[in-house]
């Protein structure tokens, strides 16, 4: 083991967190409709699966983007010989195009300002990596998304300071909020380099309101920091309120020629939007020429592959594609969240408002058997292993108020998620029964010690009278019901 760094043996990479517990366990034993349908079903992770019948037939009509051609030539050996990690211009420049329509194009991003990465977890550790130094602090809004403990700490050493919110406002950000937790990083002794957000939020579901915007920006003007907004759920709003990007809040405060203009970077990724995880396309947007180039430098431990710039600049300037998709994709996320939330209400429980993202945040407090994480901990495990659907506990979202979790729907089809609903409909249904069975137990037994507290005062009484009715009028004795007849009485009652 000495022969080893204390990075390979240190265990705070996070995999011990229920989030990913509740995908090994899933990978044990996955469902599938037909080969395994008693199987775990899959709510934990958030996966865009609803458009993916669009995309490949974009494929199949575009054959030179598929088959690596330009006008029908092959450029295969272009493509495999060595490329630079600038990245390829024209990808970029479709890349930004992209992330200008997503935003209604109230806001125009400079391809020169873009750092490719392989995928938006190494976008957030490169930015780490630029921003900050090991044993320097972020603050982080919660809930948060609970890779980020990896994405953000586990190799780069920076320390996250949450900023705690609460059910009260719908877990808005609130300054006492941020000041607290500032506050707290100071107590640890922590220099505080940034604030990074998610907008639209992982785990909520709900895009940051622009006074919530402001209020960051404000924050980090005043205390000389950085702000990173993750934007990678940007392109999946699906009713209002709209989507506000942190640079369009910048520029209508006409902050684009001020020192804070260098400092929020903004990170972005095909993997929600597009639904394509598994091509790692991530990037950094930065204002700041320092950190563009250190990015630049750093990007070159994980590069997007020369064969997906070149497939996906060819998707990304079919304009006519990218906005019929992008509107199909609004309205079957919009369903399938509209189904579940449905459904879950049926069942008794609630979700919070959400406009964005692939997941829903749910409210299972009422099904806790005590306002604490282990009672947390005991309801997903057996959501996980008796009702067989794998969902995020709040706590492994850094949430201050158990029983609050997190439950994917845009990963499975429409049957997948009605039997999930009705999974979890058929285990609320039993909490409900043997919670009423449970208090029925408790009302019989009250009962039971009642009936006999008073059978045994009534025995007393009728052996008290037994020895004086010789010495009262025979008219007197008919009104003492016998002990038999009142007992039987009492137990019809009952």
């Amino acid at each position: 083991m000495g022969l080893l760094s204390r990075k390979a043996t240190c265990n705070t990479h996070g995999q011990d967190s229920s989030y990913f517990l509740g995908w090994q366990e899933y990978e044990k034993n996955p469902y599938n409709e037909v080969n395994n349908p008693n199987g775990i079903i899959q709510m934990g992770l958030a996966e865009n699966q609803l458009c993916l019948d669009l995309l490949e037939p974009w494929l199949m009509k575009n054959p030179d983007a598929l088959g690596l051609k330009r006008d029908g030539i092959s450029i295969f050996k272009e493509l495999a010989l060595f490329q630079d990690y600038n990245g390829f211009p024209a990808f970029k420049r479709a890349l930004v195009d992209f992330m200008g329509e997503i935003r209604g194009n109230k806001v125009s991003f400079d391809p020169n300002h873009v750092v490719l990465t392989a995928g938006a977890t190494s976008a957030n550790e490169t930015l780490m990596f630029c921003l900050a130094d090991q044993g320097d602090a972020f603050l982080l809004p919660t809930p948060y998304y609970p890779g980020f403990d990896r994405d953000l700490r586990w190799r780069t050493g920076v320390e996250i300071v949450p900023i705690h919110c609460t059910s009260s406002n719908g877990f808005k950000v609130t300054l006492p909020a941020i000041e607290q937790a500032y506050r707290q990083a100071q107590k640890r002794k922590l220099r505080v380099k940034g604030v990074l957000i998610t907008n639209p939020s992982n785990p909520l579901g709900t895009t940051m309101a622009r006074d919530e915007l402001d209020l960051l920006i404000n924050f980090i003007e005043d205390r000389q920091i950085h702000l990173i907004s993750d934007e990678i759920y940007s392109g999946t709003v699906f009713t209002s309120p709209s989507f506000v990007s942190v640079m369009e809040v910048l520029k209508d405060r006409n902050l684009d020629q001020t020192q804070v203009w260098e400092r929020v970077h903004i990170v972005y990724s095909l993997s929600k939007d597009l639904g394509l995880p598994g091509f790692r396309v991530g990037a950094i947007y930065s204002n700041d020429p320092v950190v563009v180039s250190a990015a630049t430098k750093m990007s070159s431990f994980g590069l997007v592959s020369s064969q997906t710039q070149y497939l996906l600049s060819a998707m990304l300037l079919d304009k006519k594609f990218t906005k019929e998709y992008m509107s199909e994709n609004h309205k079957r996320l919009q369903k399938q969240q509209k189904d579940l939330v449905s459904g879950l209400e049926k069942a008794g429980i609630r979700c919070l408002d959400s406009n964005a993202g692939l997941f829903c945040w749910v409210d299972m407090r009422h099904l806790l058997k005590s306002n604490t994480f282990e009672a947390e901990m005991e309801l997903w495990q057996k959501i996980v292993y008796h009702v067989k659907i794998n969902i995020s506990p709040g706590s492994s979202c850094h949430c201050i108020e158990p029983g609050w979790f997190r439950v994917c729907f845009a990963n499975m089809s429409e049957s997948t998620l009605k039997l999930a609903i009705q999974r979890l409909k058929s285990f609320v249904s039993s909490i409900g029964m043997k919670s009423q069975s449970h208090q029925e137990l408790k009302s019989l037994r009250r009962k039971a010690r009642n009936n006999w507290v008073f059978r045994h005062s009534l025995q007393s009484f009728y052996d008290r009278e037994q020895d004086t009715t010789t010495k009262v009028s025979f008219s007197y004795r008919p009104h003492f019901m016998s002990l038999s007849n009142i007992a039987a009485t009492l137990d019809a009652a009952a």
